[in-house]
């Protein structure tokens, strides 16, 4: 799978992200404080996480900064993400599970080395539901950015 990484500051849980990315088997983009020369800041980073995504140059992406909260929020502009920020595995579970989540939101200042491999098993794990109700909601968050995507008549 390819997976689209961002963060805003180089901390050794956003390079453990990567290495772990890669030990399971991922291809992993890099953006902001994790490639030379990129533009750091947690807005212009995520964003560009979450476009791979939009784009299908990634299947997924995981958006880190301070909180975890902008890169959530810059990942939620894009049509067509759905970020989900995550400070445990039972929330990276539901937010696959029954949010169809496709970006991985994480706070560089909460999220330890244990509790990303928790959380990454957990995003992982976990596959999208098939209940009817799952899927309208997310059907419906679809219409959301194609009306807010939509040129205005």
């Amino acid at each position: 799978m390819r997976i689209s990484v961002s963060s805003d500051m180089d901390e050794p849980v956003a390079r453990q992200l990567v290495t772990e990315l890669r030990g399971r088997g991922h291809e992993v983009l890099t953006h902001g404080a994790l490639r030379p020369g990129a533009d750091p800041q947690w807005a212009v980073c995520s964003e560009a996480a979450a476009r791979d995504v939009a784009a299908g140059t990634a299947d997924q992406a995981v958006v880190c900064c301070w909180t975890g909260t902008g890169a959530s929020i810059a990942a939620n502009k894009v049509p067509g993400v759905r970020a989900a920020l995550c400070t445990d595995a039972a929330t990276a579970g539901g937010a696959r599970r029954w949010n169809d989540a496709n970006a991985l939101a994480l706070s560089l200042r909460l999220t330890s080395g244990p509790l990303l491999k928790e959380i990454l098993d957990a995003w992982f794990a976990a596959e999208p539901s098939s209940d009817a109700e799952d899927r309208e909601n997310v059907a419906h968050v679809g219409r959301i950015d194609s009306a807010r995507s939509a040129p205005a008549a």
